[in-house]
């Protein structure tokens, strides 16, 4: 197989470890609908378009996630966005994969607006060529579509990427594209997630990609 020289990562849960904005973010959209949570309750939350998540675990219909989500930004946009740490070894790995030349970027489903802050302000976007995220409006709502936004942009094919991250919908959505798919077990992927989701790689890691061969 040959070395893939550009590397599509998520953001939440595979760079950095957002676990306390992002619950006590959403704890506080709950309790403005009138439902009470514990953060620990919360961290399937990590991950996948909020609207999904508040429709899914919570059964709301559509106008009461939209309210949720509003609640949810109100507190993340001044508070929650920085409540959040870079991983010990993200640094380390991205310095090795630069000085490799590979290319690296960022698709993630979070806004793109606090995406960009966030790797400004941990000092992720010295490293990056592309980052790519969903828009406030619901625009790039899914995986995949931020996916084929950071492709467009960088002006690649599918087939010359990989992508990098922590759950399920990192790995299905690059299976759209055939993309070949590296699972990171860091973050919050429930027991045997990335595997049945269909990752071709699973390290226990970020770092752990630097030792695959199609990095080289």
């Amino acid at each position: 197989m040959s070395a893939k020289n550009y590397i599509l990562f998520d953001l939440d849960g595979t760079l950095t470890d957002p676990k306390e904005g992002i619950t006590k973010s959403v704890q506080y959209a709950l309790h403005n609908i009138g439902i009470e949570e514990d953060c620990d309750n919360l961290l399937r939350f990590i991950g996948p378009p909020l609207m999904d998540s508040f429709r899914e675990f919570y059964g709301l219909d559509d106008e009461t996630c939209d309210r949720a989500v509003g609640y949810y930004r109100k507190r993340y946009a001044k508070t929650g966005i920085f409540e959040n740490k870079v991983f010990d070894d993200v640094h380390d790995t991205l310095k090795e994969l630069k000085a490799r030349g590979k290319v690296l970027g960022v698709a993630t489903s979070k806004p793109e607006v606090f995406a960009v802050k966030i790797c400004d302000k941990y000092h992720l976007s010295e490293y990056m060529d592309v980052i790519a995220g969903s828009g406030l409006d619901g625009s790039y709502y899914h995986k995949s579509d931020v996916i084929k936004k950071a492709l467009d942009i960088l002006k690649i094919p599918a087939k010359d990427a990989v992508m990098v991250g922590d759950r399920k919908h990192d790995i299905i959505g690059a299976k759209k594209f055939d993309m070949l798919t590296i699972g990171v077990r860091c973050g919050y992927a429930e027991e045997n997630e990335l595997e049945d989701s269909g990752a071709d790689y699973v390290v226990d890691n970020l770092y752990g990609i630097t030792e695959l061969e199609l990095l080289r």
